[in-house]
């Protein structure tokens, strides 16, 4: 098994599919975007799908397609059939953005995607188009709907609040689980390369964190009350309103850091294993299996430098990478 220093049983692998993306949001990516990889720098769809089998075969169960935005990789419908056929793996998912999601939610259902964590800060039109630096909230709506319709639920959202640019639409997003059964989770902003001054209308870099304890008093009057985890929903704590259909989660890694139950290593879309979402320690891999070695040894090694928690606090912050670069 996937054992790191600590005792933690690694089962999940989350592997960024590409760097680019058809959004520029403000948090994300910088204006001019980042400079764009090569496609003989990136991993190809059969090295990828040998990492998961090498993973797999050491205790490997879960895996998250990401990005950037994983629906700008070609060749991803059948690049999810072959890793849904690997012994071992129980679940294909994908956090997206949606903006493609209606056209291709339906292929990927076929070809064994289980569910999708939709990434969406905003409910305004107006606001969503300056957030995202020019996407259109529609063709999210469209997206949700389709994959439901797929059967890729439940619908997991993905909200980052930030202080002064949506803080005060936790309500309205709550109320979403009322009527439909999606799980909203609302995520603490991580100081990661977005300290940059993001343009007209948006806070500064010093007013920008909103704490899950202050998220959790926006929402007192709903009476939240702790329900179970749904499957897939990772570190977030999991909570329902009274008679909804779906939940409420909190995925707090500065403000109730959850470090403890990581199960977790990260794949980049270059080929280097990332054990710490929030430390640079990185393992490179696409080498070595362009050499025709095993990865299993680089595998074990990245477990031996998972740090047992990450130093935030401490003020260590990853500079290495932007979050668009590993998938979050």
């Amino acid at each position: 098994m996937l054992i790191d220093s600590f005792g933690r049983q690694i089962t999940y692998l989350r592997i960024s599919l590409t760097t680019n993306c058809n959004l520029k949001c403000v948090y994300c990516m910088p204006p001019d975007g980042i400079p764009v990889a090569q496609s003989e720098e990136l991993l190809s769809n059969d090295e990828i799908v040998s990492i998961v089998r090498s993973a797999a075969g050491e205790g490997l169960r879960r895996v998250r397609l990401t990005g950037g935005e994983p629906l700008l990789r070609k060749g991803l419908v059948s690049l999810v059939c072959e890793l849904a056929a690997i012994q071992g793996i129980e679940e294909i998912t994908m956090t997206t953005n949606a903006i493609l999601l209606e056209r291709m939610a339906s292929s990927l259902a076929k070809a064994g995607l289980k569910r999708v964590n939709v990434s969406l800060d905003t409910l305004d039109a107006e606001k969503f188009r300056r957030i995202t630096r020019g996407g259109c909230l529609d063709r999210v709506y469209k997206g949700i709907t389709t994959a439901e319709r797929a059967g890729l639920q439940p619908i997991k959202i993905n909200t980052v609040v930030v202080r002064g640019m949506n803080d005060g639409e936790l309500r309205d997003f709550a109320n979403l689980s009322v009527d439909h059964s999606w799980n909203i989770r609302f995520i603490e902003l991580m100081p990661f390369g977005n300290s940059k001054d993001w343009g007209a209308g948006f806070p500064p870099a010093d007013q920008r964190y909103y704490s899950v304890q202050e998220m959790h008093k926006d929402l007192a009057a709903f009476n939240l009350q702790p329900a179970d985890t749904p499957p897939g929903n990772g570190p977030a704590r999991t909570f329902r309103i009274p008679g909804a259909l779906g939940t409420v989660g909190f995925i707090s890694p500065v403000g109730e850091h959850f470090c403890e139950s990581c199960d977790r290593l990260r794949l980049t879309a270059d080929g280097s294993l990332r054990p710490c979402l929030l430390n640079d320690n990185e393992v490179p891999v696409r080498e070595i299996l362009r050499e025709g070695e095993s990865v299993i040894p680089a595998l074990h090694k990245s477990l031996a430098c998972k740090p047992q928690a990450h130093a935030l606090i401490e003020g260590n912050l990853p500079n290495l990478r932007r979050m668009v670069q590993i998938g979050g």
